[in-house]
């Protein structure tokens, strides 16, 4: 009977001695939960997209750039430069990698903005191989994938605009990027607007390069961040470490090369091996703000609201 007596106190024991442990290890969760999210809260955010001029950001983030110069970056990833909009817009971020023809029409729109990163960002205007376009003047009737209110959509207007089709050009909104090179793999699309590493794959599977962005000597590509986010000494004192961390990566791309961290832009860029060989060599450059030639463009083509 005694011995019996003896268990059972043991066993109310133990399971005093789990429910302890299990409140302390809730108690700890939440308490780490609720660091997490202060720290989120309080950290540099910023929406990315899958592409070459993305990458000082992820190897500032990857290499711990960023924390040698003691900001904490968030890098928020979305496939389509609306959702990064729509993300700035509602204050999941403070910054976003875009063009300076949607960060315009962001600013026309009433939110402010300021550039202090241009971007290597460029297009190329890809026909699929199956339409055999060549030429500028053979899109007519044809579908060009792009993003509206862009620097895509700008680039269609400027290249076709003294170009004579032989019926309209249909201007397609295909916001994600990587969907929009789906379809031109699937043969869904005539030609299409894409960026790199994009690009490069899209020339690996033989389809035909009509134009080029470079060919307007305009650099469109921007990081930009919202001013009224930006008005604390901290979080000034955070853009300027963030831009520290940036430099230091481009120092070390313009160093070792794309190849060197061939496995970030596969990652990042959803893409291959094979394509991240055959990329172009790119030379990145020291935060710059835009040109304000380049601004004004952008600002004049965007409609007024």
């Amino acid at each position: 009977m005694k011995k019996i007596l003896y268990i059972n106190i043991l066993f109310i024991l133990l399971l005093s001695s789990c429910g302890q442990k299990s409140q302390e290890i809730e108690k700890k969760t939440k308490a780490n939960n609720a660091r997490e999210q202060k720290a989120y809260a309080e950290a540099l955010r910023i929406a990315v997209l899958p592409t070459l001029d993305c990458i000082p950001l992820y190897v500032a983030k990857d290499r711990h750039l960023f924390d040698s110069a003691q900001v904490d970056v968030r890098l928020l990833p979305f496939t389509a430069q609306m959702d990064c909009d729509t993300a700035i817009i509602g204050v999941s971020v403070q910054g976003i990698v875009s063009d300076l023809v949607r960060t315009e029409r962001l600013k026309r729109k009433g939110l402010k903005l300021e550039y202090p990163i241009t971007t290597p960002l460029q297009w190329q205007l890809i026909s699929n191989k199956t339409a055999r376009l060549k030429q500028l003047n053979q899109l007519g009737d044809k579908m060009v994938a792009m993003t509206r209110y862009s620097g895509t959509d700008y680039l269609t207007d400027k290249f076709l605009g003294g170009v004579k089709t032989s019926a309209k050009v249909f201007k397609v909104q295909i916001n994600d990027v990587l969907v929009r090179l789906h379809m031109l793999l699937n043969n869904e699309m005539d030609a299409m607007w894409l960026p790199e590493p994009q690009a490069t794959t899209a020339r690996l599977y033989k389809h035909r390069v009509i134009t080029s962005s470079e060919k307007t000597k305009e650099q469109l590509g921007v990081i930009a961040f919202r001013t009224d986010l930006l008005q604390t000494k901290n979080r000034k004192k955070q853009l300027q470490a963030f831009i520290k961390g940036y430099n230091n990566a481009v120092d070390s791309l313009n160093t070792y090369g794309l190849s060197h961290y061939s496995g970030l832009v596969i990652k990042y860029c959803h893409t291959d091996e094979k394509t991240v060989k055959a990329i172009p060599k790119v030379t990145f450059k020291h935060a710059t703000a835009p040109l304000e030639k380049d601004i004004q463009k952008a600002k004049a083509f965007i409609p007024k609201l």
